[in-house]
Formats: C-alpha cells, sequence, structure tokens
C-alpha cells in the first residue's frame, strides 16, 4: 500500500466532512437560503455542538477500554443542572463555588457507576441505563418537574460569551489567533518530525507534511476570519480547545493514556502485563462523570435554564460521533481528533437539513444510516485485516 493511499484511509472522515460541507454548501446556496459557511452560522455550529465534543472526549476513554458506553451521561447532564440551577438561582451562591461543586458532583456520580462497572464487574450497559433512569429521576425530583431561569449574566458569560465582542477588534483579534495558531502547529510539526527521526521512526514524506501544514492553517485561517466578522471568538471553543488538546495529549501521550488502548485490544492481556485494568476502568468512567458536569455547566449558560428534560438523548449524540470519527466498536482503536470530527460531521449535518427545511424525523434518519454505515465500515475493516 502506498503512503498516498495510507494516508487517505486515515483522513477518510476529514475528506467525508469536507464532501458533505461542499454538498450543503451547494444546496443551501443553490435553493437561496444563504450560506453554510455565513459568519452567524459558523459560530452558532460552535456554540450549539460544544455540549458534543465534550461529552465525545469522555466518552472516547470509556469505548477505548473495550467498547464500552455511558448511556447515563444525558441524565447526568440534567441532574448537575438541577443542581446548578438550586445553588445559583435560588440559594444565590456564588458563581464559581457553585460551578466547583457541580463539576465535583458530576465527577461523584461517574464515580458511582464506576465503582459498580470496574470492581463488582456488573456490565457497563446495565450500570450506565440504571444511572440514565435515576439520574434522570433525581433532577425531576429537585426541580419538582419545572424549569429554573434566568441564571445570572456572570455566570452565562462565562461560557456563552465572546472574545472580544463585535467590531473591528473582533477580526482583528481572531486574526491574529489564528496566526499563533498556525504558529505553534507548524513548529510542532517540525519538533514531532526531528524527535522521530533521532529515534529512527518511519515519518510521512516531506510533500505530505508541507501539504498537510497549508491545508490545516487555510482551514484555521478562514474559520477565524468568518468568526472575526460575526461576534469574535465564542469563549466556548477556547474551553474545547483545552478539553481536546489535554486529552490528546493524555491518550496519546501518557503511559496511562496508552493503557486504555491496550485495555481495548485485549483487556486480559493488558492485566497480565501489568495494567491495573480496575483502576483505568474506574477512571475512564469518573472522567465521563466530570466531563458530563462541564458539558451541563456548558448547556445552562447557553439555554439560560435548568430543566428537568436536559440532556435528553445527549449519550446519543456523544456515541455516535465517536464511532463515525472512527473509534471502533470493539474497543483499543479511535482518536480524540476522530471523536471532534465526528462531533462536527453530526453538527453540520444537523445545521444543513435545518437550513434546508428538512423534518426533524428525517434528520434522525440520516444520523443513525450515517452511524451504521460507520461501525459497517469498522466491522469489514476488521474482517479484511484478520484475513490478512
Amino acid at each position: 500500500m502506498s503512503k498516498v493511499t495510507e494516508a487517505l484511509k486515515k483522513n477518510t472522515m476529514t475528506i467525508a466532512l469536507a464532501v458533505v460541507m461542499i454538498f450543503f454548501q451547494l444546496m443551501i446556496s443553490g435553493q437561496g437560503k444563504g450560506s453554510l459557511f455565513d459568519p452567524t452560522n459558523i459560530s452558532n455550529l460552535i456554540s450549539q455542538n460544544g455540549y458534543v465534543v465534550i461529552l465525545a472526549t469522555g466518552m472516547l476513554l470509556c469505548i477505548l477500554t473495550g467498547g464500552n458506553i455511558d448511556l447515563a451521561i444525558g441524565s447526568t447532564v440534567a441532574l448537575v443542572s438541577a443542581l446548578a440551577g438550586v445553588m445559583i438561582v435560588n440559594m444565590k451562591l456564588n458563581i464559581y463555588v457553585a460551578i466547583l461543586v457541580c463539576l465535583v458532583f458530576g465527577a461523584l456520580l461517574g464515580a458511582w457507576q464506576a465503582f459498580w462497572i470496574a470492581y463488582m464487574k456488573i456490565p457497563s450497559f446495565i450500570v450506565t441505563l440504571a444511572g440514565m433512569l435515576t439520574f434522570r429521576g433525581l433532577a425531576w425530583i429537585i426541580l419538582d418537574g419545572k424549569t429554573i431561569s434566568p441564571f445570572p449574566k456572570n455566570f452565562s458569560n462565562i461560557f456563552n460569551s465572546f472574545l472580544p465582542g463585535a467590531g473591528s477588534s473582533a477580526a482583528t483579534l481572531s486574526m491574529i489567533v489564528a496566526g499563533v495558531i498556525c504558529l505553534l502547529f507548524v513548529g510542532m510539526q517540525i519538533f514531532f518530525r526531528i524527535q522521530k527521526t533521532k529515534k529512527g521512526y518511519e515519518v510521512e514524506p516531506i510533500g505530505m507534511m508541507i501539504a498537510k501544514i497549508v491545508i490545516i492553517c487555510a482551514v484555521v485561517i478562514a474559520a477565524f476570519w468568518l468568526l472575526g466578522q460575526d461576534r469574535g471568538i465564542p469563549l466556548v471553543l477556547i474551553l474545547l480547545a483545552a478539553v481536546i488538546m489535554i486529552y490528546s495529549y493524555y491518550t496519546q501521550n501518557t503511559v496511562s493514556g496508552r493503557y486504555l488502548y491496550a485495555m481495548g485490544g485485549n483487556e486480559k492481556a493488558a492485566r497480565l502485563s501489568g495494567v491495573n485494568t480496575k483502576k483505568m476502568m474506574f477512571f475512564a468512567y469518573t472522567n465521563m462523570g466530570f466531563l458530563s458536569a462541564v458539558a451541563a455547566m456548558v448547556c445552562v449558560a447557553r439555554f439560560n435554564s435548568a430543566a428537568p428534560s436536559a440532556g435528553n438523548n445527549y449519550e446519543l449524540d456523544a456515541i455516535g460521533a465517536c464511532y463515525i470519527g472512527g473509534a471502533s466498536a470493539y474497543g483499543g482503536v479511535g482518536t480524540v481528533w476522530g471523536a471532534v470530527i465526528g462531533a462536527i460531521f453530526v453538527g453540520v449535518v444537523n445545521n444543513g437539513m435545518s437550513i434546508l427545511g428538512i423534518d426533524q424525523n428525517w434528520q434522525r434518519t440520516v444520523k443513525g444510516l450515517v452511524l451504521l454505515a460507520a461501525v459497517i465500515f469498522d466491522v469489514l475493516s476488521r474482517k479484511r485485516k484478520q484475513k490478512a
């Protein structure tokens, strides 16, 4: 297999995302309904799908351990949102103290499930299904079936404002940030290439590396230019960037992160090799609870309310984003960046069909077929490798 073919296979979903975006752009502009790349549309796409990126990042760690999933994250979002509403709106508690309590509470909910999964060996599907029902019920009890709103403006501004705000300064700052990101990316690519060469590892052809740098930098500059034409850089984008960088580094460059992949490859072999599989499973689900709490804060700020129905079907969005982004249904395969691509893919499909006025039921149908196609592709790829 040539290196070009191999590179194309590794970036299948990125190419598919580009094709889908071009398709919707042609359809939307052809019907005179504006543009998919309208600056306001790009900002809305980030704000509306921020929670999917956060939840998909946590879900990926669960999937890596052996195809395990967490069905309770939508209910966790609802329960943490309810707690935030009671503390911030009803009790007038300091917002920073309330946020800290909510994050710890989310981690504890995850740890509760993690204990039964990791140490009691109860299947994750059963434990998280129970959690989905229990946490949702508690959210209804805490809120008494009512919605709490509005939240203080200083709370909403933490997750739902823009930097620096509309105006010429927004465009200038956006381009400066884009330039810094591109310089950092180029520097990292060169550094990693030098390190791999010194250690005798195989590196991609220089032409392919340059092409990748040019394409990614062009996308970054275009995206930030569009954001600068609207209200500036969404603060939630900064949060998403931090989550993506931290968990990308963790999964790819730390020993414990690689343990997750080893568990997905063969849990018994990993345990016999000295990996504390119980501890890693406990971490994956506790972390999922923590990131669910982070997503809850983002959602509460965006909707400016806490409702018992919050987080409905969020678990399906996160699971779908991971599988569409290349995670294996059997575990041991997948990247944070792939989960992000999957989340963006789902967001673009939702956004494009909404602009075109396609019925919600058809939107669900399309998302279901895309998810099935992604899993079928994974299964067939594994079978092909086994035969080879």
